[in-house]
């Protein structure tokens, strides 16, 4: 069965909201290779006042052919106000 990228992404991304119960933002990136689907967003690990010193982390979900996540990582950490991204994160935002 084809799943739609946007159908795919959003099941993802509920499916992290549910396992992490944390606040999402953006989805930074998805793509399909033959091991399956690599999404991924940033979530916000930590809030504070002001926002602009929010913790920021940005974590890889890999998902099967129906948007099952199989497991996940964060890959990162970021103050929102940080313009530029962690090493770990291979210079993605």
């Amino acid at each position: 069965m084809t799943v739609a990228i946007s159908d795919l992404v959003e099941k993802v991304r509920q499916e992290f909201r549910t396992l992490t119960n944390l606040e999402l933002g953006s989805t930074v990136s998805a793509h399909k290779d033959k091991n399956g689907w690599h999404v991924q967003v940033e979530a916000i690990e930590k809030e504070s006042i002001p926002d602009s010193q929010d913790i920021l982390a940005n974590y890889e979900l890999n998902a099967d052919e129906d948007g099952n996540v199989v497991d996940f990582a964060r890959i990162g950490l970021r103050r929102r106000n940080d313009a530029t991204a962690s090493e770990s994160t291979g210079g993605k935002l």
